[in-house]
């Protein structure tokens, strides 16, 4: 990646030789970097570029860090912020977390942790940047390296007149890859067509392509062109081609290898130009085998084939995905929706994903719909992915363990500071040791620093 095309970041922070360090060690890294010393100057500078992410103070002159980043998730949903806090603004940090902050890094901070959160916030939150000669592509979102070299080759054979046929799982996205390679054809000015060879009846689907004069058949009342000639010049998706009834199979073979095509009742053939991307998700090697699809048809149509991977073999795509869909629809729906928590997105990131990436959408839209605050919470997603609840507890050991986990996430917010994470809980340290002894707890066990403690939980 050359300089020119690295993620711009915005640093906050009126401390000038702070700004100067941090600078050096993120463009060490790669990273372009713009730095200002106010909230004030950093909305202003984002009105003239908008950074890739901000990196901002809570202390600040003037507005702080915390009412920079309500300004910034009102103007910029999207952008992904870094909080950098003190020991004494760490409740206000924790806070703004959980309103869709990515993450905050106390002071002092350990570099790698600081360079790892940073690159974790461009991962999740950004889309990979397109030129303009990758626009034809601009739908397929994705850093995956298997979609990359997909796209490669797609590109490669879109120059082409050859038929492609597009191999994938439900849900993958074939339609989507079709309309991309069309974009990217020297036909991309002409018609896309896609129609699903498996949602329309039999009876219907030979006018449906091919057309019909007046009086074909019963209801025929007047002439009508088909699909084929409505792609004229430009290209025709035929999606579920494996489900295509056998004589069908035989005139679609004509008009591929005639370049021709004869419209239902009449007595003359008429010259089409289309390009044909075909789309299954059978096995058309075992429907030929069993007679239901024909070799020679099977042969015309896979010039080229492009295998599309389901979206469990590209997993770094949901949390992009996921994030991508919550804008288009939270903007459909009216309603300002900041992101997911982070449990909400490792659920995300864990779930089977059976119908792929359509079944991602259908998930985003329920949680969108259902969503009564700005970040998306964990419960929403395990009822939209139907994940079975925790097995039930009694009372006592469900008091119990809810108790032990809120220590250990308050103690890792806090890198073992028992101090901090007594304020938090809003107990004195006498009681809150008391706390971290019952549930066999170390604030040690937190600090990073230290091999890890144990002590005997006390019942």
């Amino acid at each position: 990646m050359t300089m020119s095309n690295a993620p711009q970041l915005l640093l906050v922070d009126d401390d000038p030789d702070l700004l100067r360090l941090l600078s050096l060690r993120l463009q060490a890294n790669g990273y372009r970097v713009a730095t200002v010393g106010s909230a004030e100057a950093a909305l202003a500078q984002m009105d003239i570029a908008l950074p890739a992410l901000v990196i901002t103070d809570v202390r600040l002159p003037g507005q702080d860090g915390l009412a920079l980043f309500d300004q910034i998730r009102l103007r910029h949903a999207t952008l992904p912020v870094i909080l950098l806090t003190a020991h004494g603004t760490i409740p206000d940090a924790v806070e703004a977390t959980t309103r869709g902050a990515f993450a905050y890094l106390t002071k002092p901070y350990d570099s790698t942790l600081f360079l790892d959160k940073i690159a974790q916030a461009l991962n999740l939150s950004a889309p990979p940047l397109l030129g303009e000669d990758e626009a034809w592509r601009a739908d397929l979102i994705s850093r995956s390296q298997k979609v990359a070299e997909l796209l490669a080759e797609a590109k490669l054979v879109a120059a082409s007149d050859a038929s492609i046929l597009l191999r994938g799982d439900s849900g993958t996205g074939k339609e989507l890859l079709a309309r991309a390679i069309h974009r990217a054809s020297p036909r991309a000015q002409a018609p896309f067509i896609a129609v699903n060879c498996g949602a329309i009846p039999e009876q219907l689907l030979e006018s449906e392509l091919f057309g019909h004069v007046k009086g074909a058949f019963t209801g025929a009342v007047e002439q009508r062109d088909g699909l084929f000639q409505a792609a004229d010049g430009g290209s025709l998706f035929l999606d579920e081609i494996g489900d295509m009834p056998l004589p069908l199979q035989v005139k679609l073979l004509r008009v591929l290898q005639e370049r021709t095509v004869r419209q239902v009742g009449a007595n003359h053939a008429q010259a089409v130009d289309v390009r044909v991307i075909s789309a299954t998700h059978r096995d058309l090697e075992a429907a030929m085998a069993e007679g239901s699809f024909r070799e020679d048809l099977y042969y015309r149509l896979n010039v080229v084939t492009l295998n599309l991977p389901p979206l469990a073999e590209r997993r770094e795509d949901i949390s992009l995905l996921a994030n991508h869909f919550l804008q288009a629809i939270a903007t459909r729906y009216g309603k300002r929706l900041n992101g997911f928590a982070p449990d909400a997105l490792e659920l995300l990131s864990m779930a089977d994903w059976p119908g792929n990436v359509r079944q991602l959408y259908n998930v985003v839209e329920q949680v969108c719909a259902l969503s009564t605050a700005p970040l998306i919470p964990a419960s929403l997603v395990q009822r939209a992915l139907r994940v079975p609840a925790l097995d039930m507890l009694r009372y006592a050991d469900a008091k119990q363990k809810f108790e032990r986990d809120y220590l250990i996430r308050i103690l890792k917010l806090t890198d073992g500071n028992v101090s901090d994470a007594a304020r938090l809980a809003d107990r004195n340290r006498t009681e809150f040791y008391r706390l971290l002894q019952k549930n066999g707890l170390d604030p040690r066990m937190f600090r990073g620093d230290e091999d890890p403690v144990v002590i005997e939980r006390q019942d």
